[in-house]
């Protein structure tokens, strides 16, 4: 099966060609029939350098291609680019690579071989393995999972993780379900939307270095737009 690896990016010149190139290293180890997936790099309308280092990497590899999108937005970002998709599979990681890539794999086979619809990252696992991470996020990630169970009904343990995939042919459904928002949220509606159609969803707990430095997460802010996205949510959820 084919399959698209999206990395939303906005103004990342100081990381980005290291850590495309990085991956690119591994898919091309991983899985050596150049035809079989792409990195897309989902520009988010950067200011700085992002949009030509991303050029000069389209340049140099035929499997990384770049994606403008006209307005800031992660959910936007993996919108524009999992629409103009033509691959069997559709997913994506934070440039930090913050998700270990030994896992990647484990998710494609999940997908391409053992029947699953999507698999989902969690770093709230018994099994997981998180480094770095600052209790102030380890907190505000937990009463956040734990209000989509409370409030949406959620059984999923981790809907903020940024490693996601899924099979590109649900993706119409899921959209029309519900996973419509343009930011953040759209990974969490993802998963909750999924659920609620009955899709077989595959868990996989996973080795997280959390990549505080970088962070631009500004909790209060982004708290408000979960709050208010998971009203807007709610309205769509099936009945019974």
């Amino acid at each position: 099966m084919t399959f698209d690896v999206t990395i939303p990016v906005l103004n990342e010149e100081t990381t980005l060609d290291q850590q495309v190139r990085k991956l690119h290293r591994f898919l091309s180890e991983q899985f050596p029939d150049e035809h079989q997936w792409r990195i897309v790099i989902a520009d988010n309308g950067s200011t700085d350098n992002t949009r030509h280092i991303a050029a000069a990497l389209t340049d140099e590899f035929p499997e990384i291609q770049l994606v403008a999108v006209p307005e800031k937005g992660v959910g936007l970002a993996l919108k524009t680019s999992w629409g103009q998709s033509k691959a069997d599979i559709v997913g994506y990681m934070d440039l930090d690579l913050a998700t270990d890539l030994r896992h990647f794999p484990q998710a494609y086979h999940a997908l391409a071989t053992e029947g699953f619809d999507l698999v989902y990252g969690t770093r709230l696992h018994s099994k997981s393995r998180v480094i770095g991470r600052t209790l102030k996020r380890e907190i505000t990630s937990r009463v956040f999972n734990l209000l989509l169970k409370l409030y949406l009904g959620t059984r999923f343990s981790d809907g903020m993780c940024g490693f996601k995939w899924l099979k590109r042919e649900h993706l119409p459904a899921l959209m029309e379900g519900g996973a419509v928002s343009n930011g953040w949220f759209f990974s969490t509606e993802l998963l909750s939307v999924a659920e609620w159609k009955g899709l077989k969803m595959c868990e996989l707990p996973v080795i997280w270095t959390d990549d505080t430095s970088s962070s631009r997460v500004n909790i209060p802010r982004l708290a408000k737009q979960y709050i208010a996205a998971m009203r807007v949510l709610k309205r769509r959820k099936p009945k019974g």
